[in-house]
């Protein structure tokens, strides 16, 4: 666990995402959670990593009028392929379709996230973007996937973590930028809010 001279501030970390608590709890920070109530819209025109970084910033905005002495950190990840936002499949149909798109196929993982100290009102928002390489699998495997139900709540319709790794031929950039937390980036953007996880 983390001790006074790393960590003088709450944290709050806007998501109820799992994979995202997990990997912030790898840096061995004290935080608690609070999700934000923003609603993401992937409809909105833009450059994919500006956009991902309007999302995770809205994302933070609302959960820093829930507390008011804290410093928060949201995030947003989505997949870009062929200039086409990926978001979470809606069904299994749709998860195959998605799925089947990027078989044997190059895309991009993009994540944005904010950090606000709602005491000061300091922000800085980032984005980081891996490419993620698809084997070519056959139909079968693709089936069989979908059918283990992992593929429902993730963003580009797979878990890099889990089932889905079996799937992918070789990422180029963070791996943890595609489960949902950049957390080399966002350990560098905390110490310029006075929190060090290696002090």
């Amino acid at each position: 666990m983390c001790n006074e001279n790393r960590q003088m501030r709450d944290i709050v970390l806007a998501s109820a995402s799992p994979r995202r608590k997990k990997i912030l709890s790898l840096t061995g920070l004290q935080f608690k959670t609070c999700v934000s109530n923003y609603k993401e819209d992937l409809t909105n025109s833009g450059e994919p990593r500006a956009l991902a970084r309007f999302l995770s910033r809205k994302k933070a905005e609302d959960v820093v009028l829930k507390c008011p002495d804290a410093v928060i950190i949201a995030a947003d990840t989505f997949i870009v392929y062929k200039n086409k936002f990926l978001g979470k499949p809606t069904s299994p149909d749709h998860a195959l379709r998605i799925l089947k798109m990027l078989n044997g196929k190059k895309h991009s993982v993009i994540t944005g996230f904010t950090v606000i100290d709602s005491r000061s009102n300091k922000m800085v928002s980032r984005s980081m973007e891996t490419n993620v390489y698809f084997k070519k699998n056959t139909d079968a495997e693709i089936h069989a996937y979908v059918r283990s139900g992992e593929p429902l709540d993730k963003a580009g319709a797979y878990a890099i973590q889990g089932l889905g790794s079996v799937l992918i031929k070789k990422i180029d950039g963070d791996f943890f930028n595609i489960v949902g937390l950049p957390v080399c980036a966002l350990v560098d953007t905390l110490k310029k809010f006075g929190i060090s996880v290696l002090a």
